[in-house]
């Protein structure tokens, strides 16, 4: 899928602040180990994500084409032929209610970080998923003093609309989770009767 023309098309440079031109483009399967490396530390080293465990590239190859299946985003940024960060929407809930809400994921190499390539990713996944249909869009923002990823959204018109408090443990201490939305359509306008585009029913929407 295509998300749209816009000025990070792969072909199109863009210059950061650091002056290095990078690109952003749909992923493939070939960009999983890239994909799965960056993950990787994050989980390590990072408050970002609640996982502990590193996926492999195997269990990162299984979610890419999960995301690709349903016709949502899933973007890199590259400079010179290297993945340095991704970005891709996923559903919010398996709950056929929620079926116009997805949720933002968003991880930059750490060597790259605070260049603008974050935001020229989420705004890449917020206009795919403005074209699909999707009216509400959710990041859960792992640890409150994660002031980079906070203000990252921040500038992307996400607002705050809840903090869950010390949920999680990792790196030794507790964290929080907070929650930000971001509006992808009048939200005065009624539901459409049909349903955005790529949405797949989950067989099993019981939940716990």
């Amino acid at each position: 899928m295509n998300s749209g023309p816009n000025r990070h098309e792969k072909g199109e440079a863009v210059a950061d602040a650091a002056s290095s031109p990078f690109y952003t483009r749909d992923a493939t399967r070939m960009d999983i180990a890239a994909i799965a490396a960056i993950y990787g530390f994050h989980v390590a080293q990072g408050a970002g994500t609640f996982e502990e465990v590193a996926p492999s590239p195997d269990e990162m190859r299984r979610r890419f084409d999960n995301v690709r299946a349903r016709g949502l985003p899933w973007r890199v940024a590259e400079i010179d032929g290297a993945v340095i960060g991704y970005c891709y929407a996923s559903p919010y809930n398996a709950r056929s209610a929620y079926k116009f809400t997805v949720q933002s994921s968003v991880y930059v190499d750490l060597r790259w970080q605070h260049r603008g390539i974050g935001i020229a990713l989420l705004q890449d996944v917020i206009r795919a998923c403005k074209a699909l249909g999707y009216h509400q869009i959710i990041a859960a923002i792992g640890d409150s003093r994660n002031e980079g990823a906070l203000r990252l959204h921040t500038v992307a018109g996400y607002r705050t609309i809840g903090q869950a408090l010390r949920v999680g443990v990792k790196l030794g201490r507790w964290m929080d989770i907070v929650y930000m939305q971001r509006a992808l359509s009048d939200p005065n306008v009624p539901p459409p009767a049909g349903d955005p585009i790529g949405f797949c029913a989950a067989e099993d929407q019981t939940g716990p």
